[in-house]
């Protein structure tokens, strides 16, 4: 679809096909007249200051209110006629439209959308009014395209420009397009809901529409599309109780009755903390209604029922919030590769001492944050405000700047959800485990929120060798399990892998016998998925940190590894023998600085390259790989740059100081 220019793209009307053109020609002069004096008068002092300085970030952020509204928004309704915003109200809707069905609810699409992206998943679409044979093959491979970049999902805005302008369909055009995106849907085993509508008051009371659908196919070589998220916060914020309440699809009672099916452990029931890593498992089918588990006590059989009829799941890793349990949230964070995190903030305590440190612990590890305001059923309305704004405050200090948005409806919820992997966005929500409110909106968001990985970058990790990072071993039968996330290649039943490094840095070799994801027996595992593997061999001897290694890969173990660091926090300053807890993906073990380039100390913010050695036991560490070291209140980050198989020679001359 092609755009004549700026100007005609401002000032475009919303005549059908069916029109006559020349008249549209004719009026194209005096409406542009009428433009440039009503631009005139906002000039010569009507205009506000916001419209007058409004940045490129701050006209984005007037998409996610209808309230706000830019210059050129303005002036294409005022000439379309569409005056009233938000007169037409969609919520609490069920129904079809063109024979789609629509979701639980249907929001209203914004006044201008931006720019159509040429990679991802999103697709515009003006009208899809039959089309003939060689079009409907083009359309059928566009979307497959689409879908395989969403990994399964897709989104397609009917009704609306290339450049984002809504110009909306007759409803007989739109019921045509909706029947067109059906059949494409069908041609390749998809679904459609339908998420947001809009329509637009055109001139002679002509009124016209727009529509955003969400086709979505698993792809074929998984049972469903699966996200990671972990969950962080301070002790005694409802974590817990909002996993309970989300996954079981029952309220709390006020006295933490949800959080009991979330808990592992006898003391956690007692002390109402969590102090291990617990997996939750929240379902989705195709038009966005939530898989819950209120069918039944039995934990093992709702999981399976939740896999087998769920088209998307939420895998929710709850952390301890606890600061004597802070190693095991960071081997959470680290280990389990979470796509997102929820950070769970108390409308009571706000922003607490763990609170910044476990975003700042996401912040490291660049996983994308969401925030959950809970308690809001107890809370006044000022320390509501209060958390809001401490969180506010928080994300948009220097070094930080991320754009927080308050989730008040479903338009909000779903155009975060879509932006969340452009943009520099934090969603807020406020919600209640008691009362329920606000869990509507978080579902939504998780409904609409992407896999945080690309079809590109997937298709290459499935191409290179295969590295399984064990992160559970269970002994089952006489048989060894072992549970983690496959981060490179693909693993079949039956194959033979390479299994350690072991106390001499050796490798030995395992079969794989069977392989389950969510409980779900299967023969393939692909890279970015997280499975269990039985595993068959002589004399295993496992531990959580090992690989598992496609033989083409020869992997090497190490004790001694180079990487470029920079210390966020330390009381004096880090030198050569200096202790610290080393995270890198799933190993975590005390390691002790060697040496550091051209340096006697690094101190807060300053950055070097420095000579690490593991004190108990090699490991399988690569180069490019990110890391996190801790001790205390020191912190730090940096990146692999170099593996030393032996002990390097050359150690002494590095420390840059003579002994």
């Amino acid at each position: 679809m092609s755009q004549e220019g700026e100007n005609d793209a401002e000032i475009i009307s919303l005549f059908g096909p069916d029109e006559p053109q020349q008249s549209h020609k004719n009026n194209r002069n005096d409406k542009r007249i009428k433009k440039q004096k009503k631009k005139q008068r906002r000039r010569n002092g009507s205009a506000s200051p916001e419209q007058t300085g409004e940045d490129t970030m701050d006209t984005f952020l007037g998409l996610f209110d209808p309230t706000v509204e830019n210059e050129t928004t303005q002036d294409i309704d005022e000439l379309n006629g569409n005056v009233n915003h938000g007169d037409v109200q969609y919520k609490g809707r069920r129904g079809t439209l063109g024979g789609v069905r629509r979701g639980p609810s249907v929001a209203i699409l914004p006044d201008q959308l931006p720019s159509e992206p040429q990679e991802g998943n999103i697709e515009y679409k003006l009208k899809l009014v039959n089309p003939n044979h060689e079009r409907f093959k083009r359309l059928v491979s566009q979307m497959q395209w689409r879908l395989r970049e969403g990994l399964g999902e897709a989104i397609y805005e009917i009704g609306v420009e290339d450049s984002g302008v809504l110009l909306g369909l007759t409803q007989e055009e739109l019921e045509a397009s909706m029947k067109t995106l059906r059949r494409m849907a069908k041609q390749l085993g998809a679904s459609l809901t339908v998420i947001r509508e809009k329509t637009i008051s055109g001139h002679n009371g002509q009124t016209r529409k727009a529509a955003e659908v969400l086709v979505r196919k698993v792809p074929d070589d998984q049972y469903s599309i699966e996200l990671r998220i972990a969950v962080l916060g301070n002790s005694d914020v409802g974590k817990s109780t909002l996993l309970g309440v989300l996954t079981r699809g029952e309220l709390d009672n006020g006295r933490g009755c949800a959080r009991l099916n979330v808990f592992r452990h006898r003391h956690e029931v007692c002390s109402g903390k969590t102090s291990s890593i617990s997996l939750q498992l929240m379902g989705f089918d195709s038009q966005g209604n939530v898989i819950d588990q209120t069918c039944t006590r039995s934990r093992d059989y709702d999981d399976e029922d939740i896999c087998s009829q769920s088209i998307k799941i939420i895998n929710f890793i709850d952390l301890a919030g606890d600061q004597k349990y802070l190693k095991t949230t960071v081997f959470g964070l680290s280990g389990y590769s979470p796509h997102y995190a929820v950070l769970v903030v108390s409308a009571f305590s706000g922003v607490a001492p763990m609170t910044e440190e476990h975003l700042s612990l996401a912040r490291a590890l660049d996983v994308p944050i969401v925030i959950v305001i809970t308690k809001t059923d107890l809370a006044s309305p000022q320390q509501i405000q209060r958390a809001i704004n401490d969180l506010k405050q928080f994300l948009t200090q220097p070094g930080y700047k991320r754009v927080p948005l308050i989730i008040e409806n479903e338009d909000d919820a779903i155009t975060a959800g879509s932006n969340q992997l452009d943009n520099n966005i934090v969603p807020i929500f406020c919600a209640s485990s008691v009362t329920g409110d606000g869990l509507v909106l978080l579902k939504k968001f998780l409904f609409v929120l992407p896999p945080r990985m690309s079809n590109k970058e997937r298709e290459k990790l499935e191409q290179e060798p295969s590295e399984f990072q064990i992160d559970e071993v269970f002994h089952v039968d006489r048989s060894i399990v072992v549970g983690g996330l496959l981060t490179k290649g693909v693993i079949m039943q039956g194959a033979t892998l390479l299994l350690g490094p072991m106390d001499n840095c050796s490798f030995v070799s395992v079969t794989v016998g069977s392989i389950h994801r969510n409980k779900v027996p299967c023969r393939v595992v692909c890279a970015g998925q997280s499975a269990s593997l039985s595993l068959r061999g002589p004399g295993l001897s496992l531990r959580k940190g090992m690989k598992l290694m496609s033989t083409e890969a020869r992997p090497r173990a190490c004790f001694y590894f180079q990487a470029r660091t920079q210390v966020l926090h330390h009381s004096s300053s880090i030198c050569r023998g200096f202790q610290a807890t080393v995270h890198i993906g799933n190993v975590r073990q005390t390691a002790v600085v060697e040496g550091i380039l051209g340096s006697r100390g690094l101190h807060t913010n300053d950055r070097g390259s420095v000579i690490f050695r593991f004190l108990r036991q090699p490991e399988l560490v690569q180069n490019g790989a990110r890391l996190l070291f801790r001790q205390g209140s020191t912190k730090g980050i940096g990146k692999v740059i170099q593996v030393f198989e032996e002990e390097p020679d050359n150690v002494d001359h590095y420390i840059g100081l003579a002994r």
